[in-house]
């Protein structure tokens, strides 16, 4: 396939590059005339950058290089002007000429190759065929060679060895075309996957800021609203019970069991909250006991299926438990649902496993994605994770939360 396709770029890629030379004197020479050479210039930015798409297209699928595509860089504004600073920055992309260079090397590799070879087959036609006709050589005799040099003939096996000379130039040809596009194109891959690398690394950074901001805002709210006035109350009813003690001691001893009451509440809670921040029984149990244990305090009837072998790292067993937490909880608050369905599975995708998680419920749905809801929550830490979300939510229901959270990134 390389030998093939350098023939045809040797053959036709460099009258390709002198069209497009020409094409570019076109739009330089009619730049003066009212701007219209600047509308050629425009087209010539996205025919190179669509021969450059070509050529990564071509060496990846040829050597099964897993390569990112070459993608155009939009404009971020509305407007001529932004259109322009637009084409520029695509024509400054180093990307593009390093494609359009890997195929000029590509044409001039194939066009030296197809002269190599036509030396060779010359050569060793005029080898054989005088010894095929009459037993002999004519050592008058010479064949056009490369360039069109004429190559006398004297002995057969220095022809054969002319021929063998062309085809071990052509077979290293294709050999150095393999060597120097594969280095371009998979520098470029690897430029284009440590971008992504950041770019991704920058999400779960976000993620995990955003999710830990919401988490502590949740805590204080809870501590707040919920455990702060009830030890708060414990404090003053201790206070009355002791200043009752003398006085009237059977009216401190109910003051004081009020309080031992209140007590007990504020533990309850605590233990909720604390559950709300780890769950201890993921350690201790692992994620199918954990989420047994969520489906028992459900509100509403839960069908839990879900098949895991063994224990997987604590961040992605932690991220899908509080995500199938707080669906369920926002399934029980607001989609007045009468059953929900969670699915929890282990895939496979490109050789690395990834815990996987579905919580459908049979609610009015219309759920949405809002800063700071609960669903927002779930995308945080997910995404945190290294993991994606998907909701399904028409209007009517059903609701479908998806999560998808990598065992190890």
């Amino acid at each position: 396939m390389t030998l093939l396709q350098m023939a045809l770029l040797g053959s036709a890629g460099l009258i390709m590059f002198s069209l497009l030379l020409g094409w570019l004197s076109l739009g330089i020479a009619l730049t003066p005339l009212l701007g219209l050479g600047l509308v050629f210039l425009a087209g010539l930015v996205y025919a190179l950058f669509g021969i450059a798409r070509f050529e990564l297209m071509r060496v990846s699928n040829l050597y099964d290089m897993d390569v990112t595509a070459l993608s155009w860089r939009p404009r971020r504004r509305e407007g001529f002007g932004e259109y322009v600073r637009s084409l520029g920055r695509n024509l400054a992309n180093g990307r593009m000429w390093a494609l359009l260079g890997s195929l000029l090397f590509s044409c001039l590799a194939g066009s030296l190759m197809l002269s190599a070879m036509e030396l060779a087959v010359r050569t060793g036609i005029v080898a054989f065929a005088p010894v095929l006709q009459s037993g002999q050589a004519d050592p008058l005799a010479s064949v056009p060679g490369l360039w069109g040099f004429q190559i006398p003939v004297g002995q057969a096996p220095w022809l054969l060895l002319a021929a063998l000379l062309g085809l071990a130039v052509a077979v290293g040809l294709v050999f150095l075309h393999r060597m120097v596009t594969v280095g371009i194109v998979g520098s470029i891959a690897r430029e284009t996957a440590l971008v992504e690398r950041v770019r991704t690394t920058a999400v779960q950074r976000e993620g995990a800021v955003r999710a830990a901001e919401v988490e502590r805002t949740r805590i204080e709210r809870d501590l707040h609203d919920g455990v702060q006035p009830r030890l708060v109350s414990v404090a003053m009813t201790l206070g009355l019970a002791h200043q009752q003690i003398d006085s009237d001691p059977q009216q401190a001893k109910e003051l004081v069991a009020e309080a031992h009451a209140s007590t007990k509440s504020a533990i309850t809670e605590l233990r909720q909250l604390t559950r709300g921040i780890y769950a201890s029984v993921l350690d201790d149990r692992g994620l199918d006991a954990a989420l047994s244990a969520i489906a028992g305090r459900s509100h509403i009837p839960v069908g839990l299926d879900v098949q895991l072998n063994g224990r997987y790292p604590r961040v992605a067993e932690a991220a899908v438990y509080f995500a199938i937490a707080e669906a369920l909880t926002n399934a029980a608050k607001h989609s007045r649902a009468q059953r929900c369905q969670v699915t929890v599975r282990v895939r496979e995708h490109e050789g690395q496993q990834s815990l996987w998680a579905r919580i459908e419920d049979n609610g009015t749905g219309g759920a949405r994605i809002t800063p700071g809801g609960g669903l927002d929550g779930i995308n945080n830490r997910v995404l945190a994770a290294g993991g994606t979300l998907n909701l399904d939510s028409p209007a009517g229901g059903p609701t479908a939360v998806e999560v998808n959270v990598p065992c190890a990134y």
